[in-house]
């Protein structure tokens, strides 16, 4: 293994360390999966519109802004948000774009 392959996995093993550490917080109030549920709906119909804050403001329930975050950080440590340059918040997770990804013979793993 070349001296830039074991660079780029140490470099790797620190991130993910770093992300885990970001996600792994001392939460007060888990959310229930109807919330989860309907912040993720919210967020697919309105993908685009709102920066974090706004989000959290124009919700159909309220809600704790810490709980908010929580299940904001799950969303997008699991690729299912993202946030532009200018901070909107988008849906990006498509399943049925990843089952055709899979399926195809080309890309896979070896």
């Amino acid at each position: 293994m070349g001296e830039k392959t074991k660079s780029f996995i140490y470099w790797c093993c620190i991130h993910l360390y770093n992300m885990k550490q970001k996600i792994v917080k001392e939460v007060i109030h888990y959310p229930q999966l109807d919330t989860v549920l309907m912040v993720e709906e919210f967020i697919k119909e309105n993908g685009g519109e709102y920066k974090k804050r706004s989000l959290w403001e124009h919700l159909p329930k309220k809600m704790m802004y810490q709980t908010f975050c929580v299940i904001f950080d799950y969303l997008s440590a699991s690729n299912k948000i993202a946030v532009d340059k200018e901070g909107k918040v988008c849906w990006i997770w498509n399943p049925v774009l990843v089952q055709k990804l899979l399926n195809r013979p080309e890309l896979k793993w070896r």
